[in-house]
């Protein structure tokens, strides 16, 4: 079986780009719904759609504050290559690919299934200081690391 090299500034990359593009759609959807908001005609239901629409408006902002949380914690996520499971760490197990960084979930980058987790995950947190060889289990899931990037 051929080995599958990953490169991690790759993924790296390819998450901060991710990120980037959730929140310029947010923010353009924001400014489409004030816009929206904006031109309302007084009607029977201005008042409740109105509101309606700022409510919508404040989820959408909140959103856009996780998200921007999400960048700046990509920030402190390191690219160097390490043996032992840290912050920055691409863990490859015989079951799944996980990126310890941020808790972005599933992405699929060059055809792969990965798995972007906080560090502050259950999942993480059980593999932090493992290296490659080590196996764990959680929720039943009995998982060895093949290799850590």
């Amino acid at each position: 079986m051929e080995k599958i090299v990953f490169v991690k500034s790759d993924i790296r990359h390819y998450v901060k780009t991710v990120i980037s593009e959730k929140i310029e759609k947010l923010k353009n959807f924001i400014e489409f719904t004030l816009e929206a908001s904006r031109d309302i005609k007084k009607t029977p239901k201005y008042d409740s759609m109105r509101e309606e629409m700022q409510e919508e408006i404040y989820q959408m902002q909140r959103q856009l504050g996780a998200l921007n949380d999400l960048k700046r914690n990509m920030s402190k996520v390191l690219n160097t290559s390490t043996e032992k499971i840290q912050l920055g760490s691409l863990v490859i197990t015989n079951k799944a690919r996980f990126y310890i960084s941020v808790s972005l979930g599933e992405f699929f980058f060059e055809g792969d299934r990965f798995y972007a987790i906080s560090p502050e995950s259950p999942m993480a947190k059980k593999m932090m200081g493992m290296k490659s060889g080590d196996a764990f289990t959680l929720n039943n899931i009995h998982q060895e690391i093949v290799e850590v990037i």
